[in-house]
């Protein structure tokens, strides 16, 4: 049995309530159904890049300053149109954020939790490669949020998120759970 403690249009609190134990108080996004984060796979002349985004997420700066995060891109399905498939999602999210659409997507983990104490919400890792490099979109920068766009060659990718982490750079537990299976494509 759960019962909301609080409701907003993109986030509820919500209490589980357990027989002889404390509730347990979580988050729950009410107007999506899941979020797609996409690995995306740039076909270079030279070699394979993958494409990070430095975000300035808003919790991040009001816990621990002006502190960045490196990310894959990401987002909600569902949250503009109810009918939205995780394909749909994938590829609109992959254009808005990147301004690349993709030919070929390979989904590689479809209930992924970046903290299953905290949030029900769940994730849907997908490969996303990107043969034609020539952008369709100009890529939007989400309120402020996305500061800048990383392309990274493959071989340099742990590299990359050391150096980000040394430099004080939050990593988000998708990004690494998309590079921990970048290993084994």
């Amino acid at each position: 049995m759960k019962e909301i403690l609080f409701e907003t249009k993109y986030l509820n609190l919500i209490a589980s309530k357990r027989m002889n134990k404390p509730d347990w108080v979580y988050v729950k996004r009410p107007n999506a159904s899941n979020v797609v984060v996409i690995l995306p796979i740039l076909h270079r002349e030279d070699g394979d890049y993958t494409l990070f985004l430095t975000t300035k997420r808003p919790p991040i700066v009001e816990e621990y300053g002006e502190k960045f995060c490196i990310e894959l891109p990401a987002g909600l399905v569902g949250d503009e149109n109810k009918d939205e498939t995780i394909v749909d999602a994938i590829r609109k999210e992959l254009l808005e954020e990147t301004g690349y659409d993709t030919s070929n997507i390979t989904i590689l983990v479809e209930n992924l939790v970046s903290s299953g104490g905290l949030t029900s919400e769940k994730s849907i890792l997908a490969v996303a490669d990107i043969c034609n490099l020539n952008k369709k979109a100009e890529p939007v920068n989400d309120g402020g949020v996305i500061v800048d766009r990383v392309e990274v060659k493959i071989d340099k990718v742990f590299e990359f998120v050391n150096d980000m982490q040394n430099n004080g750079f939050f990593i988000s537990a998708q990004t690494l759970a998309g590079l921990f299976l970048l290993q084994n494509l």
